[in-house]
C-alpha cells in the first residue's frame, strides 16, 4: 500500500514538474528566442526554421531513438519515469504554444523562465526520473567516455546548442539569455532537490580536539566523530574531528575552534543532503 502511495505521488510529481517546465519554454523563453540547452533547445531552434512544426513534437522524434538505445543500459524505473517525463513535457510544450506570453523584458523573461523550468526539472529529477533528452544522451557518452563526469557532458552539449542559437537568431544577446536561463535553472533544480540549508561537512585537526568536540556537543548541539590520522611528511598520530553542521553555524564554529586552539586545521566541504538526527531523517527527506 505504501509502495502504491509513493509510486503515484512520483507520477503526480513528474507530471507537475514536467508542467511546469513546458510553460517556462512558452511563457518566456521560446518567445524570447532563448534556448534551454539540450534535445529542447535543438527544437527551439528548428522550429524557428518550421514554425508548423510543434516543439513538442520534435523532442518526441528525437527521444525515441535515444530511449531504444538506451533502455538496456539504464534502469527499468528510470527509463519508465523518463519517458512519462518526456511525454508529458512535451505534449504540454504543445498544448500550451498558444497561451499568450508574458510581455516584459527579454532579461526579465530569461531569470523567471529559468527559475521555472529550474523548479519543474528539480521536480521530475526528485522523482528519480528525467525529461529525456541531454540526460539520456549524457548516460549514453558516459558508457563510451567514462572519465567524463555528467556534468561536463551536459555543459558541453548545452553550450552547442547556445553557440548554434546566437547564429540563427544572429543575436549575441540571445545566448547570452540562455546561459542565464539555464545557470537559474540549475540554482533552482539544486533548491528544489536540497533545500535552502543542505548542510556543511567539517574537518577539524588540532592538538586540543577532545575540547573542541565537547565544545561542538555542548555549545553548538551537534555531533562529532573522532578519526584517527598520520601526517604524511611527519608520520605522527594525529586526531581529526568530522562533523555535519548547518550553513548558519560555519561562524559560530570558526569562532569556537579559533578560542581554544588558534593554529587549528579546518577544512569545510558543502553536503549537498545531510540525513539523520538532527537533520532530515532518512526517508522523510523534504
Amino acid at each position: 500500500m505504501r509502495k502504491a502511495r509513493l509510486t503515484a505521488l512520483n507520477i503526480l510529481g513528474t507530471v507537475l514538474g514536467s508542467s511546469l517546465y513546458a510553460l517556462a519554454i512558452n511563457l518566456f523563453l521560446e518567445p524570447n528566442q532563448t534556448v534551454t540547452g539540450g534535445l529542447t533547445g535543438i527544437s527551439i531552434l528548428i522550429h524557428h526554421f518550421l514554425p508548423d512544426i510543434g516543439i513538442g513534437l520534435m523532442v518526441i522524434v528525437m527521444n525515441i531513438p535515444l530511449f531504444v538505445v538506451s533502455w538496456r543500459f539504464v534502469g527499468r524505473r528510470f527509463m519508465l519515469f523518463s519517458v512519462l517525463g518526456m511525454a508529458v513535457s512535451s505534449l504540454m510544450i504543445d498544448f500550451t504554444s498558444a497561451l499568450t506570453p508574458v510581455q516584459t523584458e527579454p532579461l526579465m523573461a530569461a531569470l523567471a523562465g529559468g527559475l521555472m523550468m529550474g523548479a519543474g526539472l528539480g521536480l521530475v529529477f526528485r522523482q528519480g526520473a528525467s525529461t529525456g533528452g541531454s540526460d539520456v544522451v549524457a548516460r549514453l557518452l558516459r558508457r563510451r567516455f567514462p572519465h567524463m563526469q555528467m556534468g561536463v557532458l551536459l555543459l558541453i552539449m548545452d553550450a552547442v546548442v547556445i553557440g548554434a542559437s546566437m547564429l540563427v537568431f544572429g543575436s549575441v544577446d540571445a545566448g547570452l539569455h540562455s546561459i542565464l536561463a539555464i545557470f537559474v535553472a540549475s540554482r533552482a533544480i539544486d533548491l528544489v532537490l536540497y533545500g535552502t540549508d543542505a548542510g556543511r561537512v567539517v574537518y577539524i585537526i588540532s592538538d586540543g580536539i577532545t575540547e573542541i568536540g565537547e565544545a561542538i556537543t555542548q555549545k553548538l548541539q551537534r555531533g562529532a566523530t573522532y578519526l584517527s590520522g598520520e601526517g604524511a611528511y611527519t608520520h605522527m598520530r594525529r586526531n581529526i574531528i568530522m562533523c555535519a553542521i548547518r550553513r548558519q553555524q560555519i561562524a559560530p564554529l570558526k569562532n569556537l575552534v579559533k578560542e581554544i586552539d588558534p593554529k587549528a586545521f579546518i577544512i569545510l566541504t558543502p553536503a549537498h543532503e545531510v540525513l539523520g538526527e538532527g537533520f532530515d531523517l532518512l526517508g522523510q527527506e523534504k
